[in-house]
């Protein structure tokens, strides 16, 4: 066996030790001024806040209001924050009856709120058997205070992964959901024929989340377990990123950029570094689309030659893309990188770690994407922590880092 497959192998087991570790950890949110205790959270009558949270995602509204979204023993949880992080409201549940909940770096609750209001929340309810899971959505009209009882999006009910769902909303109203299926490959046993990986399909839902049109399947042959990006273009249509496997093995990035409403476009291959490995790596890409049209696009991969954290952008819908930059120290595991644009600037954020302690590091470009800032190290923990996340208020740019015991925190970046 080559050795570099050898110790891909070798990468994967011990990243994925280190990511259950980090998903298996709870956090409580108490006033920021109080001493964190991660013994709060281990007491069996700890009752659900921020502070203990699993994998929270957060989001501004029009009115400048921070909403997250995040699992608590089983259950999800929507509570907000109108001081940009300082107190935070009661957690209202989401879901009445209780089910588990996927809740870890790359399979996370989401949350979206719409200009009118309305809150929508997705995430993966975890089934019985080992790596299956149900696309779960509910919705708020009335600011929060309750949620509907949850759909299950995927049509296809059989127990098999239906997970790693990545959700949009576009000017019109329509919410775009698109998840990781292994529907194909149940079919594909059935029949006594070789399937590799999953599939990504999608659903839209047309009426404000109330009903989703039948799913589609974009492509075979994705990534089982990595997480998958969606951002909508300036024609209203979304573009969805995903890891792929190509050929023998070979996990690279593909995207697919809608050409209708509820039509996918041609799948075009993102990254060609050539990481052949039979394994996932919980590791997934990211994307955003400036105000310009240019899609900036960020991915990791360990490739013998082509290795650690990168970015590209594309300026005609991925027909070319421009020479993927490598950045972050790979020998400080730089891991889980995010971009976003503004009409001021890219930023890109991602955490490394020495052995000792963890670190969250930025740069940013003013130039979409030609030079890059020196980068900087926001802040440090040795505590475990979540992956990061970038999250905008308008212009504003903040680096948010769930951290174990610690204050739900966000961290502005420089515009």
């Amino acid at each position: 066996m080559h050795k570099w497959v050898i110790l891909s192998r070798i990468f994967i087991i011990l990243f994925g030790l280190v990511q259950s570790a980090e998903a298996a950890t709870p956090k409580i949110q108490h006033d920021h001024h109080a001493a964190a205790s991660s013994g709060v959270c281990e007491q069996t009558n700890a009752g659900p806040s921020l502070k203990c949270a699993r994998a929270p995602s957060a989001v501004f509204d029009n009115d400048g209001k921070l909403w997250l979204a995040w699992a608590f023993g089983e259950h999800v949880y929507v509570n907000y924050s109108d001081d940009r992080g300082e107190t935070y409201s009661a957690p209202v549940k989401v879901n009445q009856v209780a089910e588990d909940i996927y809740a870890m770096g790359e399979n996370r609750p989401k949350i979206i709120v719409a200009d009118n209001g309305h809150i929508y929340i997705s995430w993966t309810q975890k089934l019985p058997a080992r790596f299956s899971g149900h696309i779960r959505f509910s919705r708020s009209v009335d600011g929060g205070k309750s949620f509907s009882e949850p759909l299950i999006v995927n049509d296809h009910r059989a127990v098999t992964s239906h997970r790693f769902e990545a959700m949009a909303l576009n000017e019109r109203g329509d919410i775009y959901l698109a998840w990781l299926d292994k529907r194909d490959l149940l079919a594909a046993k059935k029949a006594e024929q070789p399937y590799n990986g999953a599939a990504v399909y999608y659903a839209v839902s047309t009426d404000g989340g109330v009903t989703f049109n039948r799913n589609e399947k974009v492509i075979d042959s994705s990534c089982e377990c990595c997480r998958v990006a969606m951002a909508i273009d300036n024609d209203q249509l979304p573009v969805v990123l995903w890891r792929h496997i190509f050929g023998d093995n070979v996990r690279d990035h593909a995207m697919v950029k809608f050409t209708g409403r509820n039509q996918a476009g041609e799948v075009v291959r993102v990254s060609h570094d050539q990481w052949q490995i039979e394994a996932c790596p919980h590791h997934g890409p990211d994307i955003s689309i400036a105000e310009d049209g240019r899609f900036h696009l960020v991915w990791f991969n360990n490739a013998p030659e082509r290795h650690g954290l990168f970015y590209a952008s594309t300026a005609d819908q991925g027909k070319t893309f421009s020479t993927p930059m490598n950045f972050g120290n790979f020998k400080a595991q730089a891991a889980h990188p995010q971009v976003l644009s503004t009409a001021k600037a890219i930023h890109l954020l991602w955490k490394e770690f020495d052995g000792k302690q963890a670190s969250l590091i930025t740069m940013k470009s003013t130039d979409s994407g030609r030079t890059w800032s020196t980068p900087s190290v926001i802040t440090k923990t040795t505590a475990a922590s979540d992956h990061p996340l970038l999250i905008s208020e308008g212009n504003k740019v903040y680096g948010v880092w769930h951290r174990f015991g610690e204050h739900y925190q966000l961290f502005p970046l420089e515009d």
